[in-house]
């Protein structure tokens, strides 16, 4: 399985996968036969695996890849020089 979640993405998805889960579990203890707690238990553990796995189903379906975008923003080939030389007429003692 190719990977398709980025860092930054993947952290995100972890820590609010881990909030809807602290706040799922504190809803059920009250109310354990609600089904809404249920349901963000389920969608926020979907969300801490694909953190931690590192791939979401719905990106792989849509063709986005939020991982290839952090390789390219690190991975430059500018070098700071200028390949094209360039003359300064202002101070060539020779004009």
């Amino acid at each position: 399985m190719k990977k398709n979640v980025g860092t930054i993405d993947a952290i995100v998805r972890i820590t609010c996968g881990l909030t809807g889960l602290a706040w799922a579990t504190s809803r059920m203890v009250r109310r354990p036969y609600r089904s809404m707690p249920m349901i963000m238990a389920s969608l926020s553990a979907m969300k801490v695996a694909e953190g931690i796995t590192r791939y979401c189903p719905m990106l792989g379906l849509f063709g986005v890849d939020t991982f290839e975008k952090e390789k390219g923003a690190f991975s430059s080939t500018h070098t700071g020089e200028d390949k094209t030389p360039t003359q300064d007429h202002h101070n060539d003692p020779s004009i």
